[in-house]
């Protein structure tokens, strides 16, 4: 017997990417479409794509206290942490709960991996440079370290690192926890910042495109990578009846099909969205919009346009985002966790940006440009590198009454 979700109220969200710093930059750009994207100004070497990068990054050292933690990754996350008051309203939820009643899982797939390659591009000897020779920095768990002890958070604290999925399961990770009574309330996001390792890692795969993205087009030519840091606090909705914009459902699966390759009939894909759609209560019928992994890469898109073609009707709008801000890897299920949320605080559904020449495959689901409309359920896609898949629902309070 499948154990339903506890739905949870998301009492606060923020997101900083190549879009800008906070919800309003985000909102800004996906309203007008503005993207996010330009030329490669960041690998060590010369490499024709395009990237979502954060600018200030190189002047934005954290404070004296957390010197240990200082790296580019570290850095947007505590930038990130700055925006829409998101430390004061964590600040409010510590002192209800108290630090051991709240956890802290965020998702990364290269945590400060830029600062070690920084290390070996300039190794003393055998040894990484003096001001590279920190052991905080150079491990998986820097992340989430580093918040931890920024927010001085002393209850549960987990990485999560499933590659392109990592911080949309560190929901079903917080859902758990509450719901089993170990936790009272979340702290969950994902930081995942630009460094070489992903940039030649992808293209080495073929997967990288020499022009900003272009999600579902039918002469689209693969992802461009960018940046992110994203946050979300979560409680139970008995802490917080009147807070509007709820948590109803998460869904997980593995294709064990390839590596770097999605099952073509996205079979583990329908998987999670079908344990996120029993766990959560909905029908396809009452999602009013979803936002879809949507990589700009030809297996994904194929396989993402067909799942929605059998599954979900006609009146459910569909986009990806990910030509506005560039496929942000361990951040992406944060980001568009955020985005969906926007979606249903404003009432609108975000265009499908970058689009020239749709893929004749796609449906009338697909909004190519931005529609005014009511959203009361959304959706957010994340499918990973291993077939690691993670879907999530979100409501406006009362929409799946």
């Amino acid at each position: 017997m499948r154990v339903t979700t506890l739905p949870l109220a998301v009492t606060a969200f923020t997101a900083t990417s190549a879009l800008g710093l906070g919800l309003d930059a985000q909102l800004d750009a996906l309203r007008h479409q503005r993207s996010g994207l330009r030329a490669n100004d960041f690998s060590s070497a010369p490499l024709p794509c395009w990237i979502g990068r954060v600018d200030g990054l190189e002047d934005a050292a954290l404070p004296a206290s957390y010197a240990q933690w200082d790296c580019r990754n570290n850095r947007l996350a505590w930038l990130g942490l700055q925006q829409d008051d998101f430390l004061a309203k964590v600040r409010t939820a510590r002192e209800r709960y108290g630090t051991t009643r709240m956890a802290l899982l965020l998702g990364t797939s290269t945590a400060s991996i830029a600062a070690t390659e920084q290390g070996y591009r300039h190794l003393d000897g055998e040894r990484l440079p003096a001001e590279l020779h920190r052991k905080p920095i150079h491990t998986p768990h820097s992340l989430t370290a580093f918040v931890a002890a920024a927010l001085a958070i002393g209850g549960p604290c987990l990485t999560l690192s499933t590659a392109c999925s990592s911080s949309a399961k560190v929901f079903a990770s917080a859902e758990r926890l509450i719901r089993l009574g170990l936790v009272d309330a979340a702290i969950v996001g994902g930081v995942d910042s630009l460094c070489d390792s992903t940039l030649f890692g992808f293209n080495a795969l073929e997967l990288v495109s020499p022009e900003p993205c272009r999600p579902f087009d039918a002469a689209r030519r693969g992802i461009s990578i960018g940046e992110a840091a994203g946050f979300a606090l979560l409680e139970r909705v008995d802490v917080h009846p009147d807070a509007p914009l709820r948590l109803l459902g998460c869904g997980e699966s593995s294709d064990a099909h390839h590596m770097s390759t999605p099952d073509p009939q996205g079979t583990g894909a329908e998987l999670a969205l079908r344990d996120m759609l029993e766990r959560a209560g909905l029908d396809v019928s009452q999602v009013d919009y979803i936002n879809l992994h949507g990589t700009a890469s030809q297996k994904n898109d194929a396989m993402e346009a067909a799942l929605v073609a059998r599954l979900f009707p006609a009146s459910t709008r569909v986009s990806s985002t990910k030509g506005l801000t560039g496929h942000t890897l361990g951040a992406a299920g944060i980001l568009e966790a955020v985005l969906s949320l926007l979606a249903l605080r404003e009432g609108f559904v975000p265009g499908n940006a970058g689009v020239v020449h749709p893929d004749p495959m796609c449906t009338p689901h697909f909004a190519w440009h931005n529609e005014t409309r009511p959203v009361n359920v959304a959706l957010s896609h994340s499918f990973g590198f291993g077939g690691s898949n993670a879907c999530l629902a979100f409501a406006r309070a009362g929409a799946n009454a």
